[in-house]
């Protein structure tokens, strides 16, 4: 077989494994705001903070208290 052949199989198996990898996520903030994340969010940092990132690429700071649920989105 030749590797040429090969090629493109192994980057589309490549693709599909990186994708598979994401988490949709839904960030629910005691005031009823939710946020739809392309990834889990980042565990609490020593500030009190939860740092992510929404769908639309905005980088989203929230403290800690604030949060009521993080959870897959269905």
């Amino acid at each position: 077989m030749n590797i040429k052949s090969l090629g493109l199989p192994l980057v589309v198996a490549a693709f599909l494994a990186l994708a598979g990898c994401s988490t949709p996520t839904v960030v629910t903030l005691q005031n009823g705001t939710q946020y739809l994340t392309k990834d889990m969010p980042n565990t609490k940092t020593k500030d009190g903070f939860f740092e992510f990132e929404d769908i639309s690429g905005a980088k989203v700071k929230v403290r800690a208290d604030d949060v009521t649920t993080i959870r897959k989105e269905d």
